[in-house]
């Protein structure tokens, strides 16, 4: 298997997880392109147009271009046009995949207009053989980075990315 750039940062940063309690990290080896339409599958959906809210419910399943968020809720903050979604916040369940990697916690919020989404709570992240977990991963979709705070952990295999 060829050793490329990735996986040496990759390594790189997964050594370096041992001592700090936050690490930078890739997420999906591209950059996501967040003016892409937003398409939300629920089993339900409860729509408050006194505070601009809505509340999908029951196998969530939100994706924008390569990315996908499934949840076991998904509420839904709209902008002033009420057409525009300003933020998503996801609980129950919340994994969220770009490409081969993979995050996994109990709560996540995606604002859309900055293309950040901050996981919380036993987060997970895969990258093919290799993990890393924390408390809280921040992910910046537009550069397609991220950082995980709390307590990290890692473990990789050498070669698997």
């Amino acid at each position: 298997m060829a050793f490329t750039l990735r996986s040496f940062a990759t390594v790189l940063v997964l050594l370096a997880s041992a001592a700090s309690a936050q690490q930078k990290i890739a997420f999906g080896d591209l950059n996501q392109d967040t003016s892409l339409p937003v398409q939300v599958q629920a089993d339900q959906l409860a729509v408050n147009n006194a505070d601009g809210s809505a509340v999908f419910s029951g196998n969530v399943v939100v994706t924008q271009g390569k990315m996908k968020l499934a949840a076991g809720e998904v509420r839904v903050a709209y902008g002033a046009a009420q057409t525009d979604i300003r933020e998503l916040v996801a609980s129950g369940g919340v994994v969220v995949t770009n490409l081969g990697d993979a995050a996994e916690a109990r709560e996540a919020v995606y604002t859309i207009e900055s293309g950040v989404i901050v996981l919380s709570g036993d987060v997970l992240l895969t990258q093919g053989g290799s993990a890393m977990a924390g408390q809280k991963l921040t992910i910046n979709l537009k550069d397609g980075t991220g950082v995980m705070d709390g307590r990290v952990t890692t473990t990789f295999v050498p070669g698997s990315n």
